[in-house]
């Protein structure tokens, strides 16, 4: 089938389940949720205010018409304005995903390509010394709370405990000028790329073995060796393709959580203006347009990363493409 087609239909496939995750979040955030009509006036509000404040929250408006609202806002990325800082939230958007990028995407390579390279020396030498110390060392990263990692990385190289090597706090990545600076971006996004390795490192790890020592029981491998086919030539060529599309899965399935719980926790503790800040200040604010945003565009991302996901099983393995929908 060709791409485009089996592309469309995916999408196509896609739509209930973003009216699904975008109905329950509005009724438990929005509908069932708090009345903020209070929050927004003063002292002694007459009834004139009240009724103005509820007709400019939509609370006047039947539910079907307010959740029609919402997909309209989510459809045309128009969200509104924030509750607390009364800027536009899109554009509030606009400048934090930039900023949530660029400091994630480091972790999460460096996180994915030591964990497959760790995970390819343990399964070669699979029961011995050096299998046994990658594993262990794995279930030591596994095992700490990241909150903890992030703690204590802070602790270790700050100026006022540590060791002052890095910033730890903010995120000031241009200089006087208004141009990207190199050197301050690397200095501010070592600390929490290396927070971020150290945990991920540990869970991808056991992970990857575990797929990749299920591929060296397979006959094929039998067979290379008998052919006499060099080992490195067998483990990256042979097993590894063949192992790709559980790690691909297991790639593409950590983004919508890594841009949500990851960044929540780095962005709030360190500081930095990304998506992950702003979700935590709505959510202690209650900031209901930021909510919604968040939520709404977290659904098509999961949306975006499940035809991603399908459309590299069939780059990866052809034989996917022969089977039916």
């Amino acid at each position: 089938m060709n791409n485009w087609v089996f592309a469309g239909q995916k999408l196509l496939g896609g739509i209930p389940l973003v009216f699904g995750v975008t109905l329950i979040s509005f009724v438990l955030m929005v509908y069932f949720g708090p009345d903020l009509t209070y929050e927004l006036l003063g002292k002694n509000p007459t009834a004139e205010d009240i009724q103005q404040v509820r007709l400019v929250l939509g609370y006047d408006q039947p539910f079907w018409q307010r959740y029609l609202n919402y997909l309209s806002e989510l459809l045309h990325l128009d969200f509104g304005y924030s509750m607390v800082n009364d800027q536009p939230v899109a554009g509030m958007l606009v400048t934090a995903i930039p900023v949530s990028l660029q400091l994630l995407l480091p972790g999460f390579i460096l996180g994915n390509v030591l964990a497959l390279f760790l995970a390819m020396q343990a399964a070669k030498h699979r029961g011995r010394w050096q299998d046994k110390s990658i594993m262990t060392a794995a279930v030591i990263g596994m095992s700490i709370s990241f909150l903890i990692v992030i703690i204590g990385f802070q602790m270790i190289f700050s100026s006022s405990h540590g060791l002052d090597w890095f910033p730890v706090r903010g995120w000031h990545v241009y200089d006087q000028h208004g141009n990207f600076s190199w050197v301050a971006y690397w200095n501010y996004v070592t600390v929490p790329t290396a927070a971020m390795v150290f945990v991920s490192v540990g869970y991808n790890t056991r992970f990857y073995r575990a797929v990749l020592v299920e591929q060296l029981n397979k006959n094929y491998i039998v067979t290379a060796k008998a052919f006499g086919h060099h080992q490195r030539h067998i483990y990256y060529k042979y097993m590894l393709k063949n192992a790709l599309i559980p790690i691909i899965t297991r790639i593409l399935f950590s983004i919508p959580l890594l841009v949500i719980s990851g960044s929540l926790l780095i962005e709030s503790y360190f500081g930095i203006p990304g998506i992950g800040l702003i979700t935590f200040d709505a959510i202690t604010a209650g900031d209901q347009p930021i909510l919604k945003a968040i939520v709404g565009l977290t659904a098509v991302l999961f949306i975006v990363v499940l035809l991603l996901a399908e459309l590299l099983y069939r780059w990866v393995d052809p034989r996917i493409a022969q089977q039916p929908i």
